[in-house]
């Protein structure tokens, strides 16, 4: 007897011709987005959910399925109408309908929040003015006025407004529902796979990074926080000093005399860029000077930028985006005691696939169904409040701006929870 071919597809070709889901989801989310066209967020992340995805050898299907839709900018070449009749999602034009799927109460299991891609204005700070607080808002009605409330992810940082994100946290305290929120980059792949012992003593750090100010900015400070939060130990007298006293924004040669008056480290600068699989040759100074802007990023901005950062604790960082000269994040510390620098690449699998999104929804499907985030939501916290007082900065002359709400008291999780191993994986 022959083989049946759809059994043979299901089972032996997952990575070219995968099986459909073989059974309804037990439980459901509402996906609250901006736009579902071909390579956002929405598409990498809630497509997960509606496709699968390998982990190691298998095809897997997440315990959540989606419910619903709330796609508040339908242009082409939009994707959520026609995936909402293969797989059988409501499409709602409200948030309020999403979440209740028209029964009047809350209807879903999680909330995925995804304000990310989309026609949106900046403001002077050069801030895209994604709409994640007002969606948040009109998510926590919905449970106010159902008397209960599920778990809710919130794509990259919480909002560009630190006081907004801060209202955020608060909420979710208040109502007592969890919050997830963060960017992939601390849950990708690195190379090597480098993860600091908690109470390393971290003196100072880099971030070699790229792209548009505000939006990859938040990756860069992501992929600092991560590493350079495991200088504490969870529970330890001194786990209350993460915040950050004070940023500076730094803008074109400016930049370069700052090395130089070693306000941040060329020594560590090289070391990052000994990880980077995409840097340019010759003069990082010349390479950054010719890169053209685009002016699609918002307010034009002179590269190179710097974000020097202050710790309460002493320790110093940087952030460097050197559009022209790298097209990748790379990260480099000094340890107490270590004649040479630590690195490491965070490797992000490129497009179509982008896995670094599937590194993170990983996250978010845990995060659904346990209820506990993988880290702390006060590090985004603290990083989108980096990001809004160094952009802060950067219109107000560079100046040096103290930071008195950026106090924040958390413990680094046990576990880094970045992706072990290789993405690409031969078939055995």
């Amino acid at each position: 007897m022959g083989v049946n071919p759809r059994l043979a597809v299901a089972s032996d070709t997952p990575r070219s011709r995968p099986p459909k889901r073989p059974k309804p989801a037990a439980k459901n989310v509402a996906v609250i987005t901006t736009v579902y066209g071909y390579l956002s967020h929405a598409y990498h992340i809630a497509g997960r959910f509606l496709d699968g995805y390998m982990r190691g050898d298998a095809y897997h299907f997440p315990e959540f399925g989606v419910a619903s839709a709330y796609v508040e900018q339908v242009r082409a070449p939009d994707l959520s109408r026609d995936l909402a009749k293969e797989h059988g999602f409501r499409i709602s034009e409200t948030i309020e309908d999403a979440l209740t799927l028209g029964t009047g109460k809350l209807a879903v299991d999680g909330v995925l929040l995804i304000g990310e891609h989309g026609d949106y204005p900046y403001n002077a700070k050069g801030q895209k003015l994604y709409p994640r607080h007002e969606y948040f808002k009109k998510i926590t009605a919905v449970f106010e006025k159902s008397g209960k409330s599920v778990p809710v992810f919130c794509d990259k940082h919480l909002s560009y407004d630190r006081k907004k994100a801060a209202e955020m946290l608060a909420t979710s305290q208040k109502m007592k529902f969890p919050l997830m929120a963060g960017s992939s980059l601390p849950v990708t792949w690195r190379r090597p796979e480098l993860e600091f012992k908690p109470g390393t003593q971290i003196t100072e750090a880099l971030v070699a990074s790229r792209g548009e100010l505000e939006i990859y900015g938040i990756h860069a400070l992501e992929a600092l926080q991560c590493m350079v939060e495991r200088r504490f130990v969870a529970g330890g007298a001194t786990a209350a000093s993460q915040g950050v006293k004070a940023v500076t924004c730094l803008q074109g040669d400016a930049v370069w005399k700052a090395g130089d008056d070693k306000l941040w480290s060329w020594d560590l600068l090289e070391h990052a860029l000994g990880r980077s699989e995409s840097r340019n040759a010759g003069d990082v100074r010349a390479n950054c000077k010719r890169f053209p802007r685009p002016g699609a990023w918002g307010n034009f901005v002179k590269g190179p930028i710097a974000f020097l950062i202050e710790y309460r604790d002493g320790m110093k960082a940087t952030v460097l985006q050197l559009d022209g000269h790298v097209a990748d994040d790379t990260f480099a510390a000094r340890v107490h005691g270590e004649e040479k620098p630590s690195s490491c690449l965070f490797f992000l699998p490129p497009p179509p696939g982008a896995a670094f999104l599937e590194a993170l929804t990983t996250h978010v499907e845990t995060f659904l169904l346990t209820g506990k985030p993988p880290y702390p939501i006060e590090r985004t916290l603290l990083t989108g409040g980096i990001l809004d007082y160094a952009l802060e900065s950067r219109v107000n002359e560079s100046k040096r701006l103290e930071t008195p709400d950026l106090d924040m008291r958390y413990d680094p999780p046990a576990d880094s929870g970045f992706m072990r191993g290789s993405y690409a994986k031969p078939v055995k």
